[in-house]
């Protein structure tokens, strides 16, 4: 009160308390809890300090560490030797919401940099490979467990066949757009058919008739994808009523029908060269590319497709041949044809030999005792769904 003279802030107050009797006496900060718990809002403070308290009375892993004496390695916390929080931790870093069931090789490096205990990278290992959950969804990187096993070399031409369909091909002026390949496995000679998506059972049946059994034979057994046109009741008692003995692929295994998927690539290839240099519509250019594929060199028979149907090579502009009045009433033309088909029959044999020995190398075998628990592989090959409501999601393994 000594200052002489005042702001207009000071002036305010001095004439508010003149009207009143006061006495002024200094009075200790520490000492005046009540007008300081006044000035200053202590809400959102107490707000954490429940928080906090809450996190650390609710049994958790951060509750259990604090109420021991941690060690830091590196900025990480030493775990004391406690299997029981070993467990907790290494089933939150697992089984979580936040993290859903990674791998070993992935748990292990993001938990090593905040944890460390002995064995750590052993027991999160352990732990992955006894997860029931992770084993049923985990996608399979191994090499594969059983061995190739290669179809048997046909007896003779157009006994065994496979078949196949070339789908999302572009829709040509007569509304086709798919490729029915159709192959003798023991000369590889092939026939495309150029069909459509909505065709029937019964126009399948007629033009297997028409293409195949009107030019060759009834065969004896054919190699197909399960497929829902050929795994139809009708499709089946028209193959029974030929004769002929269904070998379906093997369950999600496409390897026993390898022949038609190696056939498809090419006749795709073909097609793409053929509408690229001479435009136009694939269905236009599908005989000449059944003739090219058939009059062109084999490795696997060391001849021409047609050279193994025929005994020779088709001619072409290029390639003439005539054939001599003594040529075709040879005596010894049935002994040359048997012949031939034994060379043809020896020479994919050694090829399916040469093909599964590259093959087994990268494959591994496996025993299983009496009374081994295993998972049965259900997840089917590519652009198939899976199993189960829930489609592509459902488990791989059950």
């Amino acid at each position: 009160m000594t200052q002489n003279e005042l702001n207009l802030r000071q002036r305010r107050w001095l004439e508010l308390i003149k009207d009143y009797e006061l006495v002024i006496d200094y009075h200790l900060g520490k000492a005046n809890v009540v007008a300081d718990a006044l000035s200053r809002k202590s809400l959102f403070a107490l707000r954490a300090l429940d928080a906090q308290l809450a996190l650390l009375d609710d049994g958790s892993i951060l509750a259990e560490l604090r109420a021991r004496l941690i060690f830091l390695q590196e900025d990480r916390v030493c775990i004391p030797k406690d299997s029981k929080l070993i467990q907790e931790i290494v089933q939150e870093a697992h089984s979580g919401c936040l993290s859903i069931h990674p791998g070993s090789v992935k748990m292990y490096n993001d938990l090593k940099k905040m944890y460390w205990w002995s064995r750590m990278k052993r027991d999160i290992s352990l732990f992955v490979s006894k997860c029931f959950v992770y084993q049923q969804v985990k996608a399979k990187h191994q090499v594969p467990s059983d061995f190739h096993q290669p179809i048997a070399v046909p007896e003779w031409k157009c006994d065994r066949i496979t078949m196949d369909f070339v789908m999302g091909l572009p829709l040509t002026l007569k509304k086709k757009d798919v490729v029915w390949v159709i192959m003798d496995r023991l000369t590889k000679s092939t026939h495309f058919i150029p069909v459509r998506t909505d065709y029937s059972l019964e126009r399948l049946a007629g033009l297997y008739l028409l293409e195949i059994v009107r030019l060759h034979e009834v065969s004896l057994s054919i190699i197909l994808d399960r497929n829902p046109r050929f795994t139809s009741r009708f499709w089946k008692r028209l193959q029974e009523a030929l004769g002929t003995k269904l070998s379906f692929s093997t369950a999600f295994h496409p390897q026993t029908d390898r022949q038609s998927k190696r056939v498809i690539q090419i006749l795709e290839d073909m097609l793409r060269c053929y509408v690229l240099k001479f435009q136009g519509s694939w269905e236009r250019y599908l005989p000449l590319v059944e003739f090219a594929y058939n009059n062109s060199y084999q490795s696997s028979l060391k001849m021409a497709p047609y050279e193994a149907l025929y005994r020779r090579k088709c001619r072409t502009p290029l390639y003439w041949t005539e054939l001599r009045e003594g040529q075709i009433h040879k005596i010894s033309l049935v002994k040359e044809t048997e012949e031939k088909v034994k060379v043809i029959r020896d020479y994919l044999k050694a090829a399916s030999d040469r093909q599964k020995s590259y093959v087994n190398i990268k494959w591994k075998e496996i025993e299983f005792q009496v009374g081994d628990r295993v998972f049965l592989k259900v997840s089917p090959w590519k652009k198939v769904l899976r199993f189960g409501r829930r489609g592509k999601l459902s488990p791989r393994f059950i």
